[in-house]
This record gives C-alpha cells, structure tokens and sequence, in this order.
C-alpha cells in the first residue's frame, strides 16, 4: 500500500482524511464528466478542513491519495478492473490498473487508519437474490470493518428491504442523518423505517468514539444521508423508469454483475440525464458531510 502525497502528510500530522472509492470515476459515471466530477468531490472534501484520499490501483500499486495524473489515468483509460476486497492481491500480481469498489475502498480505508468513507449508493442484496444468491460484498466487508460511511442508502434498483435485513443480521449499524427513514438513492425516502437518527457531525463523531472505546463492535457504521426532497428525481419518474428497466432485464436475460450498470444505464437514457445530474448532487452533498464528520472526530 502506498500513500499520496497530501495523504502521507495528513497521516504524519494527525489531520482528517475521507476515503474516497474510483470506481465512480471508472465505471459510474461517463466520459468526460468523471473525471470534472472525481475533481469537484475531492474539493468538497477540501472545503470542510479534511484531506480527501482517492483510492485505486495503477499499474499494480494500490494507492491511498491518487495524484492527479492518477486520477485522470483511471478516468480515461479503457480496459480499467473493477476490484472488490478478494481482488487487490492478485490484480497486484497482474499488474493492472483498478478501480476500487464500495467493499475495497472501506477494507483498504480501515487498514489505513481511516475512519470516514463518503461514496454515492451502497451495494446490496439484488432483487431475486433468493434464487441467484447475488448479494453485493459492500454488505459483509461492512461487518467485519470498522469504518463510517456516508451514502444515500442504497441503490433503488435492488432489493432495499431484504438489504436493511442482511445489514441488521451482519451487525451493521444504520442510521439516517436527520432523518428516521431510509433514503433510495435516487429518491429521498426509499421506504423503509430506521431505529437510530442522528442530527450533527459532531453526534456521528461522538458514536464513532463510543464504537472504538467500548471495544465490542468491529463492524461498520452507515450513516444514510437522503437528499434533500426537492432535490431528488422525480418518484413518479423512477418508479416508472425501474419498472421499464426490470422488464428489460427479464427480456434480455441481464443476470449477475451486469445488471447494476445496465439499469443505471438505462436510468440515464430514459430520465435524459436526470439521473446522473442526481448522482453527482448525491455524492458531493456526501462528501461534504463525511468531511464534516471527519473533521469533527478528529477534534
């Protein structure tokens, strides 16, 4: 593991670093947007008083602070993996350049002594996950890692119920930032009831300390950050849009790993960019909460 720069210092200087995944720069989001979009998240983190830390792979290396030369190299190349926890050691050995998932961001954040991971949706339990047991690793690497992250709940195109349960199961902590329900990435409620809310970054500083103090929980904290409603895609719109893109899938036998970015995908096509103007206000507004959070544990 290696460290840019700006994060070897922050590390040296005991000032507060937000992990940040590169798959979003990869594979979430288009050419040549990505790359704008991965600048303009690392400035929100700037603007709190906390050191952003890009992680991926180049050439084999995994990095903790991609530079920029990095991050336009991840933007732009083709051919870039997607790697997920079981995937560093050997696409290391390969040699290659990677993007970093959910679960790899948080298991290499945490090794690296960072607390706070901003990223847009978690991955999670896939509709029809009882017959093809497709359940996204973000979900167990969150048991076993003791890291906050900042999202808008997961992703409205899987199963958010069945997801809620596998986190409840696993020990993950969830709450909503200001909020008692669960947001659906896209939509500001995505219908589901939470137990626990808290108001302020300092509040989620405060759990994070409980956590590490009382020694009893090694598992993640997911801090669920819905956007704010008028904000959000339009509910009708995405129901409407879901429902169309569900019948593709089952018409083109879309199955395993390929049906998040063929939905997202068509959540682009059919809402004409609304979706992504959506996903971008998304992982900014949580980039600038996670550096809040950051900055308020480290004090």
């Amino acid at each position: 593991m290696q460290y840019g720069a700006e994060v070897a210092d922050a590390r040296r200087d005991g000032r507060p670093i937000v992990a940040l995944e590169s798959t979003i720069v990869s594979h979430g989001l288009p050419r040549p947007d990505n790359l704008r979009v991965a600048r303009e998240i690392e400035a929100a983190v700037r603007a709190t008083g906390a050191v952003p830390a890009t992680i991926g792979m180049v050439g084999g290396r995994l990095i903790v602070g991609l530079d920029d030369t990095e991050l336009t190299r991840l933007a732009s190349a083709d051919g870039v993996a997607k790697l997920s926890v079981r995937d560093l050691a050997v696409a290391a050995a390969a040699g290659v350049d990677g993007a970093t998932t959910v679960a790899a961001t948080s298991a290499v954040a945490a090794a690296a002594g960072i607390g706070v991971f901003a990223t847009g949706g978690l991955g999670g339990v896939h509709r029809e996950a009882a017959q093809s047991f497709d359940e996204s690793a973000d979900l167990i690497t969150l048991a076993r890692t003791p890291i906050a992250v900042v999202c808008a709940g997961v992703k409205s195109i899987l199963d958010v119920g069945a997801t809620l349960e596998r986190l409840e199961t696993l020990g993950v902590a969830v709450v909503g930032y200001r909020t008692r329900r669960f947001p659906g990435f896209f939509i500001t409620d995505g219908g589901f009831d939470l137990d626990w809310s808290l108001d302020s970054p300092e509040q989620v500083a405060t759990a994070l300390r409980a956590r590490r103090e009382q020694g009893v929980l090694r598992g993640g904290l997911v801090v669920a950050n819905p956007l704010p409603a008028d904000e959000q895609l339009d509910p009708a719109l995405h129901d409407r849009t879901l429902a169309d893109g569900l019948a593709m899938l089952a018409r083109d036998g879309v199955t395993g790993k390929a049906v998040t970015p063929f939905l997202l995908a068509h959540f682009h096509s059919a809402t004409e960019g609304r979706s992504l103007a959506v996903n971008v206000r998304i992982i900014l507004r949580n980039a600038e909460l996670a550096g809040r959070i950051a900055v308020a544990a480290a004090a």
